[in-house]
Order: C-alpha cells, then structure tokens, then sequence
C-alpha cells in the first residue's frame, strides 16, 4: 500500500461511522482508493462528489516530429492513455520562435507581445494537471527555439502553476543529458511545481531517427516516469480538494546591486 493512504482514509471517513480497527485500514483504504478513484478513466472523485479530469500538456522540443524525442513521448503517451488521462502533444522545436526582448509589455497585456505560439500554448497550460517538456541534446543544452519558448511562456504567462506536475525528457546521441535535464527542470522549480522522477534521470539515447526505441532502460525510465506522474497527479487532486493549496506568501523582490 502505498504511504499516506491510512491519513487519506481517515479523511474519507464520514463523522458518525466508528474508526474502524488497524487491521481493516489498509483493506477499506485500498477499497475506496480502486472503487471512488477511477484510475482507468482518469476521474478522480473527491469525498464531496467532486469529479477532477486529468490533462497532461507535452511540448516537443525537437524540429523532428516523428525523431527520437518523439518516440520516448510516444512511450509516456500509452501509459497515460492506460490511466485514463488526457494528452496534447505540442510540437516546438520546427518552429519559428524569437526569444524574449525584456520589453514588460506582457506585465500590461497578460500575454506575450509577440503573438505567436507562445501565446497559443499560454492557455493549455494554465489547464493541464501535468506538463512534460522533451528535448534533445544540442552542446550538453536544449533546443534554442524550444528554450526561447519557455523563457517567453514562463514570464509572460499569469496562470497560477502552483501543484502542477513537472517532467523533463531529454535525448542525446550519447552526452549532455544530465547538464540538459537540469536546465529543464528550473522552469518547474522556479513555478512551484513539482517535478516527478522515475528510476533514472529521465534521459533516452539515440542517433538516428528510430533509434532510440533500441534503448530498452531509457524507454522503461519513460513508462515509470509516466506512471509516478499520473499518480502525483492525482494525489495532488485529491489533496487540493481535501486540503486547498499551500498558502501563500507575497513575493519580497530582492535584488543584490
């Protein structure tokens, strides 16, 4: 049984029924977990009949569609198509994206003075439970185009992205992932996201397009990673509707001059 399950079933239970003995805790949580949780269709249903549908957002930052960034994405997809969730795959990399010029317009606007995808992803991103951001390897960094869309997405867009879920994926012919997978995973960290993890760094290795569906652990290191996302994901469901969101502070801007 998973840990936090016995608090979440103490949770569950209603006022006027007796604590059952620790002996029945674990076989009642398991009970109410698989019957008021539909993992398969990716329903979550709270304590007060609320129903959460879950959304994963994929950008795909490769100029190569069909490569092997797509090939481990494809890999995550069918273990979330097994739990039940949604996903949208969108394709960065073969993109035409400037960086951002530091103008502030998009502290007036609420958008990205450049009208572009950006602007278009804004949206799905303040909706989704969970995004994965993929990329190959260019001089141990990611894609230029898929980095300039980040920059602009994360600094324009006001979305609260407080409990979403974080992954990066990153593939390489042979090096630089870890370096990569670190500059990755800030855009979470610096958001209040929280970043899921699998067996290993996630990180896929191929050459060629195909090549990587060859890489027997990294597209197992995609499966795992997947699932311990759905299950983050609807954790974190749960624990919003039976708990809110943390608190928050305001943010005391501290510049070192």
């Amino acid at each position: 049984m998973p840990p936090g399950f016995r608090r979440h079933f103490v949770c569950w239970r209603p006022p006027d029924r007796e604590r059952p003995a620790a002996n029945e805790v674990e076989k009642t949580a398991k009970i109410d977990y698989n019957e008021r949780n539909n993992v398969r269709t990716g329903l979550i249903e709270a304590p007060h009949g609320e129903v959460t549908f879950m959304k994963v957002l994929m950008l795909n930052g490769s100029p190569k569609p069909n490569g092997n960034t797509g090939l481990a994405l494809k890999e995550m997809e069918k273990i979330f198509a097994a739990e039940g969730i949604e996903v949208e795959t969108i394709v960065v990399g073969n993109k035409d994206i400037r960086g951002c010029v530091s103008c502030g317009s998009c502290g007036r606007l609420g958008r990205c003075v450049f009208d572009d995808m950006v602007n278009e992803i804004a949206p799905k991103l303040a909706e989704c439970d969970g995004l994965v951001i993929a990329s190959p390897v260019y001089y141990a960094s990611a894609n230029a185009t898929l980095i300039a869309c980040l920059d602009r997405l994360f600094y324009s867009n006001r979305a609260d992205l407080s409990m979403k879920v974080g992954a990066s994926v990153v593939v390489a012919r042979r090096g630089g992932c870890s370096a990569t997978y670190d500059e990755l995973n800030k855009y979470f960290t610096i958001s209040g996201m929280p970043v899921a993890s699998s067996q290993y760094w996630n990180s896929v290795h191929g050459g060629v397009p195909g090549e990587a569906s060859q890489d027997a652990e990294g597209m197992q290191t995609m499966r795992v990673l997947a699932r311990n996302m759905a299950f983050l994901m609807k954790s974190i469901a749960l624990g919003k509707q039976e708990y809110g969101l943390p608190e928050k502070e305001q943010h005391l801007w501290t510049n070192f001059v």
